[in-house]
């Protein structure tokens, strides 16, 4: 069972791991972070889902290798919402029926882009309409579909390269679609207790998210943004810089929507220029000064809103283009 209690320090975090050696992801890989974190908060009376994906590729596909200390299985990449909602209720079941004994075990679905903002966004959209509790659903969030040779997604940041919005001498910007916000949809169901995002890079702040979402009494979602080396082209070293400038500079915002409850949990005392975020990657490299700027004025707007949101305790209207 994960404790209610929540981390203060460093110190406080426990030793053992649950995700280990045996996986082949690359170097500074920001979502095999996040399941080392994420799997270390929920502790071991978890059960690991992992949709389709490149956390699925790089850890379980073959060689017969696993990182997982944890019971694990895969599900298909859009069925994520519908896998975990059904180990959800086979426990249940199994406990109400007294065919196992009845305690608390934590159902946590890793799913990456595909999983959760596009192809299986329904699947996880009708299971945190239930009323399961200990059932989480993490987007890890590259921004891009790492699996498959870094094609474009729906979380994709405008501007950015990848294999499906390349630049050229026809179109000189990559991505020229806005990020979906899958937190902000996720926090749109009635009745859901608690939707947070969360960073790799603020490890203490993802970790509690974890405890608090398998606490909140229902299903629940982190929006997890992981920097990926390998799509975002910068240097596999500087992946926990990469996304402490995503926060610093605003361009990606951690906040929690706690039992109806909105609150920004890191608050940027001045927000740096989007250009020390966006100059640090390759996949912007073809974008001028005056795209960057455009990207400024973009975040500049909805920070405004993240503020009277913070401000008032509660969700308020979305921004519009």
């Amino acid at each position: 069972m994960s404790e209610e209690i929540l981390f203060k320090t460093i110190k406080e975090i426990p030793p053992v791991d649950y995700y280990v050696s045996g996986r082949r992801t690359c170097a500074g890989c920001g979502p095999a972070l996040g399941y080392k974190l994420v799997a270390k908060a929920a502790g071991p009376k978890t059960i690991l889902l992992g949709p389709t994906g490149c956390m699925y590729v790089a850890n379980a596909h073959q060689f017969l290798t696993s990182p997982y200390a944890l019971p694990w299985y895969h599900a298909q990449l859009g069925g994520g919402g519908a896998a975990g909602l059904g180990t959800a209720a086979g426990l249940r079941a199994l406990m109400t029926k007294g065919k196992r004994k009845k305690e608390d075990i934590n159902v946590v679905v890793y799913g990456g882009d595909g999983g959760f903002a596009d192809i299986g966004l329904a699947g996880l959209s009708g299971a945190l309409t239930y009323d399961y509790p200990r059932l989480l659903f993490v987007l890890y969030d590259n921004e891009a579909y790492a699996n498959t040779g870094v094609q474009a997604s729906s979380t994709t940041p405008w501007g950015a390269y990848t294999t499906f919005t390349p630049w050229g001498k026809i179109k000189r910007i990559g991505n020229d679609r806005l990020k979906k916000n899958v937190a902000l949809i996720a926090a749109a169901h009635p009745g859901i207790r608690y939707v947070a995002t969360a960073c790799v890079s603020y490890p203490l702040d993802l970790m509690n998210k974890v405890r608090k979402a398998l606490n909140a009494g229902g299903p629940t979602l982190i929006h997890l943004l992981v920097p990926c080396p390998k799509g975002w082209f910068f240097d596999a070293k500087d992946t926990v810089k990469v996304g402490r400038l995503a926060v610093e500079t605003g361009m990606w915002a951690l906040w929690e929507y706690d039992h109806g409850k909105f609150r920004l949990t890191v608050k940027p005392a001045q927000r740096k220029p989007v250009k020390e975020y966006m100059r640090l990657q390759g996949r912007f490299a073809n974008l001028a000064d005056e795209d960057i700027e455009y990207v400024q004025k973009l975040v500049d707007q909805e920070w405004k809103y993240w503020e009277e949101m913070d401000k008032l305790g509660k969700l308020i209207l979305p921004w519009a283009r």
